[in-house]
Formats: structure tokens, sequence, C-alpha cells
């Protein structure tokens, strides 16, 4: 990640663990969410767990004896996933790509799964390194899990980055696509002003049709002008004047094929009575 995304992420993680749970029973889950950080000397995540611990201390409330929280009330989910994130997740947008993940043994990871199943954010789950990895690669879900744990300045951030990505993906689409589109049409050009050189130099010009005649002399006279230009110059089908020009470069790169098209001398028929 760029230095700009990974100080967005930190930026996310301070802000969740900023939040204070209204209630005893919040708190209890969020400090169960933590349990068994993985990275205990991340600052936020201890300066978070002393705070909790505290509080609940004072309120002699212990915590839940399972982290099964399938039947808890929705405020108590959310902390524990606010928690558990902290604790366990990390987030990736290298690349364009956002990727959250949540490491876990084995066994927590797929009652995870089925957490997530049920609150309608389903995950996908494999196994790295003897630990259970629980994946979202869905910018959507992502986004619907940051949104509900309360990373509401974050993902709003988040969101005007990826807009912003779009865009500038999107106006290169256009920019490359235009540059092709006038590298095509600047040597088509040159092709089609070298084929009606060459044929004027051998005299075949004057032999072609009027429209040939016409659609080189435009050419001629508007060398960087489109077929779609040219042919409203000339008040003709576009196809027409694309068939002009062809018909010249074909002519300049095989001059006998013209020989046999051209028409023989006429013969006064004679009746025999």
């Amino acid at each position: 990640m760029t230095t700009s995304e990974r100080d967005l992420v930190e930026g996310l993680r301070a802000e969740l663990a900023a939040i204070d749970p209204p209630r005893r029973c919040c708190r209890a889950a969020e400090l169960s969410g933590l349990a068994g950080a993985f990275e205990p000397r991340r600052r936020s995540i201890a300066r978070l767990e002393l705070r909790l611990g505290r509080t609940l201390a004072a309120a002699r409330t212990e915590l839940p004896p399972t982290t099964d929280f399938s039947r808890a009330p929705d405020h108590c989910r959310v902390a524990y996933l606010r928690g558990l994130f902290l604790a366990h997740g990390s987030l990736s947008l290298a690349g364009g790509r956002t990727h959250l993940e949540f490491v876990l043994p084995i066994a927590e990871a797929d009652g995870l799964v089925r957490f997530l199943d049920q609150l309608e954010m389903p995950a996908t789950r494999r196994v790295r390194r003897g630990r259970g990895v629980v994946t979202w690669k869905s910018v959507e879900t992502v986004g619907l899990f940051l949104r509900v744990v309360g990373a509401s300045a974050s993902l709003l951030e988040l969101e005007a980055r990826q807009v912003s990505r779009s865009v500038r993906g999107e106006l290169n689409r256009v920019i490359n696509a235009e540059s092709a589109n006038l590298q095509r049409a600047v040597s088509a050009a040159a092709r089609q002003l070298e084929a009606i050189d060459q044929l004027e130099s051998d005299g075949r010009l004057a032999e072609q049709p009027y429209v040939v005649r016409v659609v080189a002399d435009a050419r001629r006279e508007e060398p960087e002008a489109t077929l779609t230009e040219l042919a409203e110059r000339l008040e003709m089908h576009r196809s027409s004047v694309q068939r002009a020009l062809e018909r010249m470069e074909k002519l300049a790169l095989h001059p006998d094929d013209d020989a046999g098209k051209r028409r023989p001398a006429r013969r006064d028929r004679v009746t025999v009575r």
C-alpha cells in the first residue's frame, strides 16, 4: 500500500478505537473481541483494552463466557465485531483493491463465518499457516461492515478515494483511446497523401472517376481532416469518401490492378443484314 493508504487504514483503526460503547454489555462484548490479539503491542489496542478493562472492573462486569454472539442484541454484536477487527483484522487497499480479513484460530474462524452469514455479510474462509483466515473482497460488503462498526469518517474518505480512482481510470481510458484514434488517423492520412502523389506523378489520377479525383483534392487541402469532416465538406456519404481513399491506396500499392479495369476503346458496331 502507499503511504496515504496506510495512513487511511491507521486512521480507521484510531477512529474505531476511540469509540466508547455506552452500555456495559457492549464494553464487555468489545473486550471479548479484543481477546487474544495477535498485535498486543499496538498502542491503540492496548489503550482500548486498558480503558474497557477499567470500566468493567469498576462496574464489576465479567466478560461473556463465550464468543458466540449469534443470539446477542445487535449493539453487542457490533461491539464484538469492532473489537475483533481491531485485534485480528487487517484492511488492504493496495492496487485499488479492497481486501479485509480476520486471522483467527481455525475453530473460531469457522464460527465467525457462520456468524457473518447470519448478519448477511457472507465471507470466505481458508487456512493459512495453521490459522483460519476469514476474508472479504467485496467493496460493498467491506463498506457495509465499516459502516456498521462505526467507521463513518474513514468510510467517507475511502469511498471518495474509490470514486476518484474510478474517474481517473475512466479518464485515462478515454485519453488513451483518443490518442490511439488520432495516431491511426494521422498514419492513414500520410498513406493517402503519398498514394495521391504517386498516382498524380504517373498520370493515373486523371484517369480515375470524378469522385476519386474530388476526394483526392479535398484530402490534399485538408490533410488532418477526418473522414466525417471530408464527407461533410464534399456533401457526400462517409462510405463514399472512405472507398475513394482506399481505392487510391490500393492502386498505389498495386499499379497493375488498374490496367485491366480501364475501359477498352469504343468500337463502332457493324450491322450485318
